[in-house]
């Protein structure tokens, strides 16, 4: 059997504290102190395995470039097993699980990874987390709570004002972006197909396709791209849409159209609310979209590129700002978050985490005739001050 590491690992080295009576009474502070090692490793399912001490030492002498006899690392046999059962040892055994980190890692080196990118990208990922029920249960679901677990934010420093800028020429546009609020007040009802194809046509299509070489495209969109790639995909949650059927979907931005995905096992509104991690404030959104970056769309050229995830981080942020402006230029509620449920999610739409991320969940519907949940809309341009 011949082994190697895997490509991309990181150390992090930990320190828990527990009281102990022993060492207060030694003269000490009370608190007995444990050091431990985690490894951080992109291509395993959590991202992250507790090691061993030794672990450490024997996988800093293993190279990830190439294989070597396993025999030659001189490990007892429980030893071996060990760091093949973690997977941060790969090897070319035909033990289904040993295989599965294997293929994993091999899918990681193929996606051109800027190496703490890929750390970073794995261990930002939520399973099962209901951001909602935890903020009432610690209290943060208020100002008053906020101010009470975090306490008093510090003051920024303010510079002085050496030059007072004029108003600028008022148009439409600027009432558009007053209105521009984060809809938590969706309505339920239907939205109109219209409304629908013409939302996901501004903010999603692609107004020119371009195939300098074979494979090669660069896609124009109403919204900016690193290097004109577009790796952000719409991967849709359809409820209540006329003429479209409710479930699940891929757009396909080159012909402005949908590509059906097999049907969830679990209802719609249970998976609408996974999604955006128990914000159900969000949940009954007619039209939900994962904004997904696939990778090796922008790795194929920024590979290894330190800026390159950091940029398809800015791109989920263009589409999710231009479906905002869109949908309230059209008088319709949206809203964009990042606590979501990034498991779940690529669960739901058979995604590859390693060359296939959920950056960010954006929704878009009607809004309620009158306010039931608070919206930040200080200037009362969405909600008259009666109604809120």
């Amino acid at each position: 059997m011949e082994v190697r590491r895997c490509s991309v690992l990181f150390f992090e080295p930990l320190e828990s504290a527990s009281f102990s009576l022993a060492v207060l009474l030694g003269g000490g502070d009370g608190l007995e102190r444990r050091r431990s090692w985690r490894a951080l490793a992109p291509h395993l399912s959590e991202g992250a395995v507790d090691v061993a001490d030794w672990m450490v030492q024997t996988l800093g002498q293993c190279s990830p470039s190439r294989w070597s006899r396993a025999d030659t690392l001189s490990l007892a046999p429980e030893q071996l097993q060990a760091l093949l059962d973690t997977g941060l040892l790969v090897s070319d055994a035909a033990e289904p699980a040993w295989r599965q980190h294997r293929e994993a890692d091999e899918r990681l080196r193929e996606a051109n990874w800027w190496p703490l990118a890929a750390a970073y990208a794995a261990r930002g990922r939520w399973s099962q987390i209901d951001s909602a029920a935890d903020m009432e249960r610690n209290g943060t679901n208020t100002i008053a709570g906020l101010v009470g677990h975090f306490g008093t934010p510090r003051p920024e420093p303010q510079p002085p004002i050496d030059l007072r800028l004029g108003p600028g020429v008022a148009t439409e546009f600027d009432a558009v972006l007053r209105r521009r609020v984060t809809c938590r007040n969706f309505s339920g009802e239907p939205l109109p197909l219209s409304a629908f194809q013409t939302l996901m046509e501004r903010v999603f299509a692609a107004t020119h396709v371009v195939e300098p070489a074979p494979g090669l495209r660069f896609l124009k969109r109403s919204s900016p791209s690193g290097g004109g790639l577009h790796a952000t995909d719409a991967y849709l949650l359809v409820q209540q849409v006329e003429g479209v059927p409710p479930g699940l979907y891929r757009y396909l931005a080159d012909s402005h159209s949908l590509s059906r995905l097999p049907s969830p096992e679990l209802p719609l509104d249970q998976l609408a609310t996974a999604m955006v991690a128990g914000q159900h404030w969000f949940s009954n959104a007619p039209v939900m979209v994962a904004l997904v970056a696939t990778y090796r769309r922008s790795f194929w050229k920024y590979r290894n590129h330190t800026k390159a995830y950091r940029a398809l981080v800015l791109d989920a942020g263009h589409l999710s700002q231009t479906l905002y402006l869109s949908a309230t230029e059209m008088d319709l509620g949206a809203f964009v978050t990042a606590a979501v449920n990034e498991h779940q999610i690529e669960q739901m739409f058979g995604l590859d985490a390693l060359t296939s991320g959920v950056i960010a969940v954006c929704g878009f519907g009607r809004r309620r005739p009158a306010l039931r949940i608070t919206e930040f809309d200080p200037g009362n341009a969405v909600w008259p001050a009666t109604t809120a």
